[in-house]
């Protein structure tokens, strides 16, 4: 008669669970955002633009996926992650959509490394990017556009929205492409300000200095006045003074 020993019954027991766990585990998805037909640069027309700062609503900062739901709530995709972050992908989509749409490889994401001078600076807010089984893909942002000196010279708030099919893939197909027409749109936004020529500044003229008329001389007061002896004929000479 054999005797099982407690510890080999507690092994055999953890691999059997692990061996069930494995066969339910199931695998996890990884998304990316896509491109599109986004192409390197052919050349550099001198644009140099500074991409950022871009925020994010919290929401999008999430790892896994997140779908909106008919009642307007977001649920989360428990097998389906995305590959390197939400907010790098939006990152550099942008990037990369607006150095192929400028033609220019002068672009940078903020921050900026020391002494570098850009031609238009683009100010991005994304507070909302997403979509649902039964929902569109949607897109809500703000962006702003400061020339070389830093003054605003455009500033729009936007809505897009993207149909799809329904599946995750097709979703995020979606929502790419609502980046590349935000792209698109501040591309158009972006190329008549990074080639603005700055007016050279004219010099006021300058005036002349008023000429001061001289003023007439007021006669000079005349001496004390002697009187002269009048002679008064009398009787007797008498010398009035």
């Amino acid at each position: 008669m054999s005797v099982v020993r407690p510890a080999a019954l507690l092994l055999s027991a953890l691999l059997a669970l692990s061996g069930c766990g494995l066969m339910q585990h199931k695998p996890v998805s990884l998304y990316q955002l896509d491109s599109g037909d986004a192409l390197t640069p052919s050349r550099d027309n001198g644009i140099t633009v500074l991409v950022g700062p871009i925020s994010v609503a919290d929401y999008l900062r999430q790892h896994h996926l997140l779908q909106r739901q008919a009642d307007g709530s977001l649920m989360e995709v428990p097998d389906a992650v995305w590959a390197s972050g939400l907010p790098n992908d939006i990152d550099q989509q942008i990037l990369r959509q607006l150095a192929w749409r400028l033609d220019s490889q002068r672009l940078t994401l903020a921050p900026a490394a020391p002494g570098f001078s850009a031609d238009a600076q683009v100010l991005l807010t994304i507070t909302r990017l997403d979509s649902g089984p039964t929902q569109p893909a949607v897109l809500e942002a703000q962006w702003s556009l400061l020339d070389r000196r830093g003054q605003l010279r455009d500033s729009r708030l936007i809505r897009l929205e993207e149909p799809h099919a329904g599946p995750l893939a097709e979703q995020v197909k979606a929502q790419s492409t609502l980046l590349q027409r935000l792209s698109a749109e501040l591309a158009t936004a972006i190329q008549p300000v990074a080639t603005l020529t700055d007016p050279v500044p004219v010099e006021p003229p300058r005036r002349k200095a008023p000429v001061v008329k001289a003023k007439p001389q007021e006669p000079q007061p005349a001496g004390p006045r002697i009187p002269v002896a009048e002679p008064i004929k009398t009787d007797t000479e008498v010398f009035r003074f």
